[in-house]
């Protein structure tokens, strides 16, 4: 067993079309935005509570060959792994300005797949429809 072991999978909807880049070395990588959503039934109101995340999928080699057609609205599934990265940022307010250190997360593909979109049961399952834009921040 590993002593240490970070591992994701998330399924969810595309946020927008994949965007390609080349490396200095002129691999690809490929960036999408991908839309998870989680709820509950409120005990008091008996309605959905729904929370959208979402998550920058970061894929290079042949995990972003197959991410690079990605649309906005596919159902896909990712497994990686959680990366974290540090900026920093300078803020000027009131002249006075300030360092601050942005930590940003991303997910880095090691598999992307297309799925089956699941069968629509909305009556009693809200995690089941696709993110619309509304959902979006």
């Amino acid at each position: 067993m590993a002593l240490y072991e970070n591992e994701i999978k998330l399924k969810g909807y595309v946020g927008k079309d994949a965007e390609s880049f080349a490396t200095k070395n002129q691999s690809i990588c490929v960036v999408f935005s991908l839309a998870t959503k989680t709820g509950y039934k409120d005990k008091q109101t008996n309605e959905w509570v729904n929370h959208t995340d979402w998550h920058r999928i970061v894929a290079f080699g042949k995990p972003a060959e197959y991410a690079k057609v990605l649309k906005k609205g596919n159902y896909v599934e990712v497994k990686g792994e959680l990366r974290s990265t540090e900026r920093e940022l300078e803020v000027t307010k009131d002249k006075k300005k300030s360092k601050i250190i942005i930590h940003d997360w991303e997910v880095r593909a090691s598999t992307v797949k297309l799925v089956a979109k699941p069968e629509s049961s909305r009556a009693e399952n809200l995690d089941a429809e696709p993110v619309t834009e509304d959902d979006a921040a």
